[in-house]
């Protein structure tokens, strides 16, 4: 995910600062790692740097110095650009659990008793996540990144599933190289 867009997609609706800019991404992105302000200041930085952004002013407050700042038109059209974009899927998805599979077959572990195992982990968290969007009060953010959340361990629970019934043909092929 792009801190960059997504700071100009915050910005889109009006100017703000720093810190309420990464108060408001981790409101709207509440299963993304939290920003930490550095990441928003210096993404600020390079934003205005390249012309996607510019200050708009600074006030205190009677508290510390605040720097403002506005998406520029150049900023508009480049986050309606990236919006607008389809996302490519890659050919071939390898992940962790992906990898730990082909590593136990060829080590001669035991990759049933890993897969029974993240079974169990993804089951866990999937019954976490449907308590979080269905709890009183959860907002659209949490509900969306859940929802999309589940489909993904959903995905790889299937994986699982057909990987488990092909074990013992992987295996053979790995014995027989």
């Amino acid at each position: 995910m792009s801190t960059r867009r997504i700071l100009l997609g915050l910005l889109a609706s009006g100017p703000s600062h720093g810190y309420d800019l990464k108060r408001r991404h981790d409101e709207r992105f509440p299963q993304a790692r939290p920003l930490a302000y550095g990441q928003v200041y210096t993404t600020l930085q390079r934003l205005v740097r390249d012309g996607l952004a510019e200050v708009e002013g600074t006030d205190s407050d009677g508290g510390p110095e605040r720097t403002t700042y506005r998406s520029t038109a150049e900023g508009a059209r480049e986050l309606a650009r990236w919006a607008g974009e389809i996302a490519a899927s890659a050919p071939f998805v390898t992940n962790e659990i992906f990898a730990k599979v082909v590593v136990s077959i060829l080590a001669d572990g035991d990759p049933a008793a890993y897969l029974t195992a993240q079974r169990a982990a993804h089951m866990e968290r999937m019954r976490e996540l449907t308590a979080m969007k269905s709890a009183k009060g959860a907002d659209l953010a949490t509900v969306l990144s859940a929802d999309f959340a589940l489909n993904h361990l959903d995905a790889d629970l299937r994986w699982m599933t057909t990987t488990a019934a092909r074990l013992t043909t992987l295996a053979a092929e790995v014995d027989a190289a």
